[in-house]
C-alpha cells in the first residue's frame, strides 16, 4: 500500500511540475471591415482545436478591434471571429513549445446579408443605415430597370447626384473612388464600376470618407481623406459568369455620318467557399453617341486654349467618338506558410475618344468704367489615345509585417486643330451704342505626347504590443510631356473712336518639353498611451521637382521658315520645392466617440531657376499646420463629425515662370515669379442620421474654407482690349457650402421621396487695372425626388431641381447679375404583354437672367421599345429614339472673380438606334 502511495504522489508530483513548466501563450489580433479597414468593436472571438473544432476559449473585440486571447498552450487553433452583418473569418495558427506571444494580424471580415433559407422575412431592410461615420444603403430598397447599371442605382440614393457625364457627387462632395467589395476595379477609374457593372449584383453601397491606407493601418487620422463609394456584392452574385454585349445601327443627319454602338463586357468573378477569390473582367466599346464608360485621363492637346463647359454639367459641351477596351484581373493568391495570402489586383486599358466642339461663347468681362463683352466662336477637333496600366501588390511579409505596392503607367498621344473668332466692344451707356475694340481670328494646332508614371510604396509593421506600430510610405508621381503647336492669327485693333482699324499677324511655332516629378516620404511611429489612447508621431520629406522647356520662333517671310527666334516668349526654367514635416497626433477613442489633435511643423525651401536668364531666386518658409477631430456615434443610428485642417499649396512652374504664353493673342497669360504659396484652413461638419424603421434618412454637409495670400489673377486690359492676365497673392478669400438631404419611404405605396437643399457663399479678391475687385458670389438650390418601387411591371420617378445665384463686383456694381436655372426629369419603365417594355424620359431645362441669346426652355424627350428573348429575358431587342422633339441644347454660365462667361455648345440632336443586347447571367458556377 505505501509503495502504491509514494508512487501516485510522485506521479502527481511529475505532473504539477509539468504543468508549471509548460509555456502559455498570448493570441493578438485585430478585426477590421474588408471595406473601410474601421475597426469593428465587440466582436466575437473563438479558439477551437484545428483537429475537430472544439470550443477552447473566447473573447470579444475592443473599441479598436483588438483582441487577446491569453493563457494558450502549444498546438494547432482555429479562430472563428464572428459579427452581426459580416461573413464569419476563420484564422489557422499553430503555436510552438517557445513562443510566448503570437500575433495573428488583422482579420477583415466581409459584410454580407443574411440567407434564412425557407424562413420568409416580411419586414424590409432599412433603405439607409449609419455605421459610424458610414452611410450604408440597401440596394434592394431603390429599385432599377432591369439589366441596368450600377450608375442607375446610384440616382436614386438620397443626397446622391449623378450627372449625365458621369460625376457623382455625395452632399455636394465629389466621389473620386468606387470600390468593388473594398477592393480596386480597373484602377482607380470609377466610372469603369459604375457604368459596367450591373445594378443586380450590389448588395450595399456604402459612402464613406476614406483616409490614406497608412492612417487605415496606424488607426490615427491624419485628414487626408477622400470620398469614397463601395458596392458590395450580393453573396450569391460573387460567382458565376454576367456582362451585357450589344451592337447598335442609327440614323444619320444630313452631312454626319450614322450613328453606332458597339459593347463587350464579359465578367468572371469565382468566390471560394474558403474565402479565396478571382476576379477577371473583359470590357470594350466603340460608338459615336457621346456614351463614354470611362475617364478619358487628365491633360490633353490644346490645354491652352479656351475650354469648355465644367466638368459635371448636366449636359454635354461636344460630340464624342469613342473607342476602347481592355481587361481587369484580380486574385487573393495562394496562402503563404504564415497563413496569408497575396493579393494581386492589375489592369490595361486602351482608349481613342475624337472630340468635336463647336461653340458660341459671351463674356462680359469686368473693368473699372465699363465692360468689356467678347463675342466668340470656336470650332476644335481633338483626337487623344491612350493607354493605361494599372498594378496593386497586397503581401504579407510575415505575422507583423505587411507589404503593399501600387504602380500605374499611362502614356498619351494626341493632336489638336483649333479655329477661334472673336469680337470685343465696349458696352456704353444705356443708349449710346457700343464701341469696337478688336477682333480676331485665330488658327491652332497642335501635336502632344506624354508620359505619366504613379507609385505607392507602403510598408507596415505591428510589434506584440497592441497598438506599437511602424509604417514608411513612398508615394511618387512622374509626368513627362512634349508638344509641337502652330499658331496662326490676325487680329484688328480700332482706336479710341472705335474707328481706323489697324491689322496684325502672328505667324509662330511653339516647341515645349516639360517634366513634373513629386516624392513625398512618410515616417509614422504609433504607441498606445492607454487602452483607448495612443499617440503618433511622424516625419515627411517632400520634394516637387517641374522643368519646362519652352522655344518660340516666327516665321521668316523672306525664307518661310520657322529660324528666329522669339526671345520674350521663350523660357527654360526649373523649380524646387522641398519640405521637411514633423508632427504628432495624441487620439483618443471609445465606443461612441473619438477625438484627436495634432499639430505640424514644416521648413520648406522654394527655388526657381531661370536658366535663359542665368538667374535663380531662393525663398525659404516656415508653417504651423495644426489639425483637429471629433466624431460622436449617438444612439439610434447617428454620427456626427468635425474636422479641422490646414494645408500649404506651393505655385506651379508655369505660374511662377514670367514669360509670356500668346496661345490666344487677345488673351495673353503671363507668370510671375514673386508668387509664394497658398495657406489654406478648412473646417468640415458632417452629420448623418437614418430611422431603421419609420425608413427615414437625413444627412448634412458642411465647409468653410479660408486663405490670407490665395493664388488670385491680376488683369490688365489695354485700350486696345489686349487681356493681359498674372497670378498673384491676394488675402480676403473665404468660401463656406452646405448641403442637406431628406429621405423617407412612404408605406404602403412603396415610394421614396427625398429633399436635397444647397447653399454657397464665397468671396475673393482680384485685380483689374490694378485696381482691387471683390467678388462675391452666391447660390442656393432646391431638389426633390418621388421614385417609386411599386412592382415588377411598373417603375416611374419625378425629380425637380431650382437653383437661383447672384454674382457681386465691387468694382463694377453695374455689372451685378442674378439668374435662375430650372431642371426637371421624369422617367418611366413600363412591362407590357408578350414581353414588350416601354422606358422613356423627359428633362426640362430652362433658363433666365442670362446674356441675350443664351437663355433657354427646352425638353430633351427619349423613348425606347424592347422586346425580350431567351430564359431570363437575358435578349434583348430595341428602338430608341434620342431627342424626340429634336430641341437638345446645350447652355452653361461660369461666373469667375473677373467676367461671366455664356456658352452655347452643339451637342447631339435628333436619331434612331436599332440594338440587339444580350445580358449574360449565369451565377454559381
Amino acid at each position: 500500500m505505501k509503495p502504491l502511495l509514494f508512487i501516485l504522489c510522485l506521479l502527481l508530483s511529475l505532473s504539477g511540475l509539468a504543468q508549471r513548466t509548460v509555456t502559455r501563450s498570448e493570441l493578438a489580433g485585430m478585426v477590421v471591415d474588408s471595406a473601410t479597414a474601421r475597426p469593428l468593436g465587440q466582436a466575437s472571438v473563438s479558439l477551437m482545436t484545428a483537429r475537430d473544432s472544439s470550443y477552447i476559449s473566447g473573447t470579444i473585440s475592443d473599441n479598436d478591434g483588438l483582441f487577446v486571447l491569453r493563457n494558450v498552450v502549444p498546438g494547432s487553433y482555429r479562430i472563428l471571429i464572428t459579427y452581426l452583418g459580416y461573413r464569419n473569418g476563420s484564422q489557422l495558427v499553430t503555436i510552438k513549445t517557445s513562443e510566448t506571444s503570437i500575433q495573428v494580424g488583422i482579420v477583415r471580415l466581409v459584410e454580407q446579408g443574411q440567407q434564412l433559407g425557407e424562413v420568409v422575412v416580411r419586414q424590409e431592410s432599412a433603405p439607409v443605415t449609419i455605421r459610424q461615420d458610414t452611410v450604408v444603403f440597401n440596394a434592394g430598397s431603390f429599385k432599377t430597370q432591369p439589366n441596368a447599371q450600377v450608375e442607375e442605382l446610384l440616382r436614386k440614393l438620397p443626397g446622391v447626384e449623378v450627372s449625365r457625364d458621369g460625376t457623382i457627387k455625395a452632399n455636394g462632395q465629389t466621389v473620386n473612388r468606387v470600390l468593388v467589395d473594398g477592393k480596386p476595379f480597373f484602377g482607380n477609374d470609377h466610372r469603369m464600376a459604375t457604368r459596367n457593372l450591373p445594378a443586380e449584383i450590389v448588395d450595399k453601397v456604402q459612402l464613406f470618407d476614406q483616409s490614406s491606407d497608412q492612417s487605415l493601418f496606424s488607426g490615427i487620422d491624419d485628414g487626408n481623406r477622400e470620398r469614397t463609394l463601395n458596392l458590395t456584392l450580393k453573396p450569391d452574385k460573387r460567382k458565376g459568369y454576367f456582362g451585357q454585349n450589344g451592337l447598335g445601327i442609327g440614323t444619320a443627319r444630313e452631312g454626319q455620318s450614322s450613328r453606332y454602338s458597339g459593347r463587350l463586357n464579359l465578367n468572371r468573378f469565382n468566390a471560394s467557399s474558403y474565402g479565396r477569390r478571382k476576379q477577371i473582367s473583359l470590357i470594350g466599346q466603340a460608338n459615336n453617341l457621346n456614351q463614354q464608360n470611362f475617364s478619358a485621363g487628365a491633360g490633353g492637346p490644346g490645354g491652352n486654349m479656351e475650354g469648355g463647359g465644367e466638368a459635371g454639367n448636366q449636359s454635354p459641351a461636344n460630340i464624342m467618338e469613342v473607342r476602347a477596351g481592355g481587361f481587369n484581373y484580380r486574385s487573393d493568391g495562394r496562402r503563404n506558410k504564415h497563413g496569408h495570402r497575396a493579393e494581386l489586383a492589375t489592369s490595361y486599358f486602351l482608349n481613342q475618344v475624337i472630340t468635336l466642339t463647336d461653340r458660341q461663347s459671351r463674356r462680359t468681362s469686368i473693368l473699372p468704367e465699363q465692360p468689356l463683352t467678347t463675342d466668340a466662336s470656336q470650332y476644335a477637333l481633338n483626337r487623344q489615345l491612350n493607354h493605361r496600366f494599372n498594378l496593386r501588390l497586397d503581401w504579407q511579409l510575415d505575422s507583423l509585417t505587411s507589404l503593399r505596392l501600387t504602380p500605374g503607367l499611362s502614356w498619351q498621344t494626341g493632336d489638336f486643330t483649333s479655329r477661334l473668332s472673336s469680337r470685343s466692344v465696349l458696352v456704353g451707356p444705356l443708349g449710346t451704342g457700343n464701341r469696337p475694340v478688336n477682333s480676331g481670328e485665330t488658327a491652332y494646332g497642335s501635336a502632344e505626347t506624354g508620359f505619366n508614371g504613379t507609385n505607392n510604396l507602403l510598408l507596415m509593421r505591428k510589434f506584440s504590443r497592441e497598438g506599437r506600430t511602424l509604417s514608411a510610405n513612398l508615394n511618387s508621381a512622374i509626368t513627362n510631356g512634349e508638344l509641337e503647336a502652330l499658331n496662326r492669327s490676325v487680329n484688328t485693333f480700332f482706336d479710341s473712336t472705335g474707328a481706323n482699324p489697324v491689322g496684325n499677324r502672328l505667324n509662330q511655332q511653339t516647341d515645349q518639353a516639360t517634366y513634373n516629378g513629386q516624392h513625398v516620404f512618410t515616417l509614422s511611429y504609433t504607441e498606445p498611451v492607454s487602452f483607448t489612447q495612443k499617440v503618433e508621431f511622424r516625419y515627411g520629406y517632400s520634394v516637387n521637382s517641374s522643368r519646362v522647356n519652352r522655344r518660340v520662333t516666327d516665321q521668316n517671310e523672306a525664307t518661310g521658315l520657322f529660324d528666329r527666334v522669339n526671345i520674350p516668349l521663350t523660357n527654360q526654367a526649373g523649380l524646387t520645392f522641398g519640405a521637411h514635416r514633423a508632427g504628432a497626433t495624441f487620439q483618443t477613442q471609445r465606443l461612441r466617440y473619438k477625438w484627436a489633435v495634432g499639430l505640424d511643423l514644416q521648413q520648406a525651401r522654394l527655388q526657381l531657376d531661370n536658366r535663359t536668364a542665368d538667374s535663380s531666386t531662393q525663398r525659404s518658409y516656415f508653417n504651423l499646420l495644426p489639425n483637429a477631430l471629433f466624431s460622436y456615434t449617438f444612439s439610434g443610428n447617428r454620427n456626427l463629425r468635425l474636422q479641422y485642417r490646414t494645408r500649404l499649396a506651393a505655385p506651379s512652374v508655369v505660374q511662377l515662370q514670367p514669360v509670356v504664353d500668346n496661345t490666344n493673342p487677345l488673351q495673353i497669360q503671363v507668370g510671375n515669379p514673386q508668387l509664394n504659396p497658398e495657406f489654406y484652413n478648412s473646417l468640415v461638419l458632417v452629420y448623418n442620421s437614418a430611422t431603421r424603421y419609420a425608413n427615414r434618412s437625413f444627412s448634412a454637409f458642411a465647409s468653410l474654407n479660408q486663405s490670407n495670400n490665395r493664388i488670385a489673377t491680376a488683369t490688365s486690359i489695354s485700350p486696345a482690349g489686349v487681356q493681359t492676365s498674372q497670378p498673384v497673392n491676394a488675402g480676403g478669400f473665404w468660401s463656406a457650402y452646405g448641403s442637406v438631404a431628406i429621405g423617407r419611404t412612404l408605406q404602403p405605396s412603396k415610394l421614396g421621396l427625398t429633399f436635397t437643399t444647397h447653399l454657397g457663399l464665397s468671396q475673393a479678391r482680384s485685380f483689374i487695372n490694378d485696381a482691387p475687385n471683390e467678388t462675391t458670389n452666391r447660390s442656393i438650390g432646391q431638389g426633390v425626388r418621388l421614385q417609386s418601387s411599386y412592382n415588377e411591371r411598373l417603375d416611374y420617378g419625378i425629380s425637380g431641381n431650382l437653383t437661383y445665384q447672384t454674382a457681386s463686383y465691387s468694382l463694377l456694381p453695374n455689372q451685378n447679375a442674378a439668374f435662375w436655372s430650372q431642371h426637371a426629369t421624369a422617367d418611366l419603365f413600363w412591362k407590357l404583354p408578350f414581353r414588350l417594355a416601354l422606358t422613356t424620359d423627359l428633362t426640362y431645362t430652362g433658363t433666365t437672367g442670362r446674356a441675350a441669346g443664351y437663355n433657354a426652355q427646352f425638353v430633351l424627350w427619349n423613348a425606347a421599345l424592347s422586346r425580350h428573348f431567351f430564359k431570363g429575358d437575358t435578349g434583348e431587342f430595341r428602338v430608341q429614339v434620342f431627342d424626340l422633339l429634336n430641341q437638345n441644347r446645350s447652355l452653361v454660365r461660369n461666373t469667375t472673380d473677373t467676367y461671366i462667361d455664356d456658352v452655347q455648345s452643339r451637342i447631339l440632336r435628333r436619331y434612331l438606334l436599332v440594338s440587339f443586347v444580350y445580358n449574360l447571367r449565369t451565377f454559381g458556377r
